[in-house]
Parts: structure tokens; C-alpha cells; sequence
């Protein structure tokens, strides 16, 4: 991946949007770009209940066809419990592992006492939990026992007398945000990268980047609603309130996904095979179309972009289920990129799988408007083609 495109990745990443605080990247960093590409023909949407944002290429065309690609800027968080009298900022740590935080730096982020809706950032703390080993019972040394999420706190070295008295005369309160620092870095290992909020930064960079491609030379029989969606983490609230006022009717939900086969411990659990940099992942199951899925597939195949099978049962767990819980009725597909680490300061991907995934969905969306002899894709395609598995071949 080339450096100025590494570099838009990286600012994306590190945009501190934490879950109902999406808007650093959605309106900071994203929304500069779409307006930048944009055409005037095109339009923005913007939401009064969540910082989401979409780049729809034919706002006056709304007989035509429609896409939806969703990437999600929410990050896990975590949030300030409790202050102590000893200088202890005690916190959740929402969907981490509570031993995977524990040594890191932070970012806090209280509001002005004052002015409410004001924020500040305070930098230099760290997750701690025990103290030191010294402070710890045997069966923790040993690893016999973990750490719990009440053990948790931020520490910002505050010490001395009335030292929780200082710490909320910065107007440090229960609910502020708290994120990890570390912007992504490239690994050591060719293509690879690693840092924080992989999830979901990558899937709004992929979505930022084909919105860019279909900009230099826009569809014809195709309407493209290139959206930046919250509150994924907590439930995919976000992109199901979007979807369900915009109502596409095809929704490709992006966001990451495993890298099975270098996953510890798992072995008897027989995940499939998906492997960080063989290509983008796509999903089958749930409410997956498979129409859909075989013309991504297809559109892979005569690019030669490399793509991985994936598979679930009830629940995709992303934004391609945001049609189905806004209850209306839409053609989904849910496409990844296989990670490591997820849900960590040290998530670790492969830009391959990146670009595969960009180029991947580029090549679907031009299959589709050149579909019918030029015409593009119908929703009658959608509807006259489910699968007829009593109409399969006999081996």
C-alpha cells in the first residue's frame, strides 16, 4: 500500500470516535474527504440522533437501483466508574478482555465542568490492576486466576491529599470515554500493520476509498450510498437507523473479521480457514443473499482478486444485518478482513486484504450497472433469482 493511502488509513484509525462520540472521524476526517471527491450532483445525509454520515451519488435519482456499503467509526471503549479518595479513576472495560489493557496508555476524555459539551483530553495515564505481582495472591501469579473488570483503573499519578478532589476539579466524571493511544505502525512482516481500532477503522478507509474509485468514474444504472455508521459495537444501532430512512436495496455491511487459522486455542472448535493475507472474507449464512454473494464472487473471479469463504448461522455480528433488524427488505452481504488480535491494542492486519476488499467491491458495483446489455442491475434481478437448490444438478 502506497504512503499517502497508508497515511489516510492511519489518520482514519486514529480518530478518537468512541461509541456516541463518532464524530472526530465521521465529520473530522471522512466527511472532508467525501466533500472533497464529491460531484455536485452528489449529496451528503447527515443525522440528528448519531454522527453518521453517507455520500449518496444520485440524491434525485431514487428510482434507480441502490447500493448501501456501510463501514462503522465507533470504537470500544471503556468509561470511568468511580473515583477513589487515593487517585483511582476505577473503569469498565466494556467488550475487552480485562488482561489485554492492563500497562497501556489511555486517553481520557472529561468535559469542562463548566461547560457541558466542552471536552478536553487528558494523556499519560495507563490501565492498571494489581499494583504489582507483590500485591497479587498466588493463584494470579500463576495464571491460575485472570484479572476481573472491577480490578481496573486509570492511573494518572495523582498522589498526596485530596487527590480525588483534583482529579474532578478537571471534571473527570462517571461515563467519560476513555481510549487506547496507539496509531497503527507497519509490522515487521511484509504488507502487515498493527495498532488499535482495526475495528472499524478499516472498514470506513475501505468505504472512504471505493466512494474515491466510483468518483473518478461514477456509475451510470447504479445509486451508491457510501455510509459511515455508529453504535455497531453496542447492537449496530447506527447503521440500522440509517438503512431503515434510506432504505437500499442492496446493504454490504464491512468490517473485520478472524484470521482462523492463527487463532490460539481454537483448534477444536473447527473454524474454516481464513487467513490473514489470502484476500478479503465474505460471508455466507444468516441473511446473507446468495445472489448477492455470487456476483461479488464472480466479479472476483474475472479480476483475479483473491477472496475467502466465510460462514455463520443466525447472526452475521456486523452492519449487513442492519436491513433485517430496521425490518424491511433488502438484498446483504457482509464482507471482512481477516485480523488478529481483535478487540486489542495490538489488532494486526495485512494491507493485501485491504486493497483486495476495495478493489473487490469496486469490481461488483461496475459488474452491476453494466449488467441487462448496459442497463445495470434491476430489483427484479434480485427478486427472480433466488437460489433453486431442487433445481440442482445431480453429481
Amino acid at each position: 500500500m502506497p504512503e499517502k493511502q497508508f497515511n489516510f488509513m492511519r489518520e482514519i484509525l486514529a480518530a478518537p470516535s468512541p461509541i456516541g462520540l463518532e464524530a472526530a472521524m465521521s465529520y473530522g476526517v471522512i466527511k472532508p474527504h467525501f466533500e472533497k471527491i464529491k460531484h455536485d450532483s452528489w449529496a451528503i445525509h447527515q443525522f440528528k440522533g448519531n454522527a453518521g454520515i453517507v455520500l449518496d451519488t444520485h440524491p434525485n435519482d431514487l428510482d434507480l437501483p441502490t447500493v448501501m456499503v456501510v463501514g462503522h467509526a465507533d470504537k470500544i471503549r471503556m468509561q470511568v466508574r468511580k473515583i477513589s479518595d487515593d487517585g483511582k479513576i476505577w473503569i469498565n472495560s466494556d467488550s475487552f478482555i480485562p488482561n489485554v489493557l492492563v500497562g497501556h496508555e489511555v486517553k481520557l476524555f472529561p468535559q469542562n465542568p463548566e461547560k457541558p459539551g466542552e471536552y478536553k483530553v487528558i494523556e499519560g495515564g495507563t490501565i492498571e490492576a494489581l499494583g504489582a505481582i507483590h500485591f497479587a495472591d498466588i493463584p494470579t501469579r500463576t495464571g491460575e486466576k485472570g484479572i476481573k473488570p472491577e480490578m481496573l483503573y486509570v492511573e494518572l499519578q495523582m498522589h498526596g491529599e485530596k487527590a480525588k478532589e483534583k482529579l474532578e476539579e478537571l471534571g473527570i466524571k462517571a461515563g467519560d470515554p476513555i481510549i487506547f493511544d496507539r496509531p497503527i505502525k507497519r509490522g515487521f512482516a511484509p504488507d502487515s500493520f498493527y495498532g488499535a481500532y482495526l475495528d472499524n477503522g478499516l472498514g470506513c478507509f475501505t468505504v472512504a476509498e471505493l466512494a474515491e474509485r466510483i468518483a473518478k468514474n461514477p456509475l451510470k444504472n447504479v445509486r451508491m450510498l457510501f455510509t459511515i455508521a455508529t453504535h455497531e459495537e453496542i447492537g449496530r444501532f447506527g447503521a440500522t437507523a440509517i438503512a431503515g430512512e434510506l432504505v437500499p436495496d442492496i446493504l454490504i455491511g464491512t468490517d473485520v473479521n478472524h484470521d482462523y487459522d492463527a487463532a490460539p486455542g481454537i483448534s477444536a472448535k473447527r473454524m474454516n480457514t481464513l487467513s490473514m493475507g489470502k484476500g478479503f472474507t465474505i460471508t455466507t449464512g444468516a441473511i446473507t443473499s446468495d445472489y448477492l454473494n455470487s456476483l461479488i464472487e464472480q466479479a472476483c473471479l474475472e479480476n483475479e482478486i483473491p477472496l475467502q469463504r466465510d460462514m455463520s448461522g443466525r447472526d452475521t455480528g456486523t452492519d449487513a444485518m442492519a436491513a433485517a433488524l430496521a425490518g424491511f427488505d433488502c438484498a446483504a452481504a457482509s464482507i471482512g478482513f481477516p485480523i488478529r488480535n481483535m478487540h486489542t491494542i495490538s489488532e494486526t492486519g495485512h494491507t493485501g486484504d485491504v486493497l483486495a476488499a476495495i478493489h473487490g467491491m469496486e469490481a461488483t458495483v461496475r459488474k452491476m450497472d453494466a449488467m441487462n446489455d448496459g442497463e445495470g442491475i434491476k430489483v427484479t434481478d434480485l427478486m427472480n433469482n433466488h437460489v433453486r437448490l431442487d433445481q440442482a444438478k445431480s453429481l
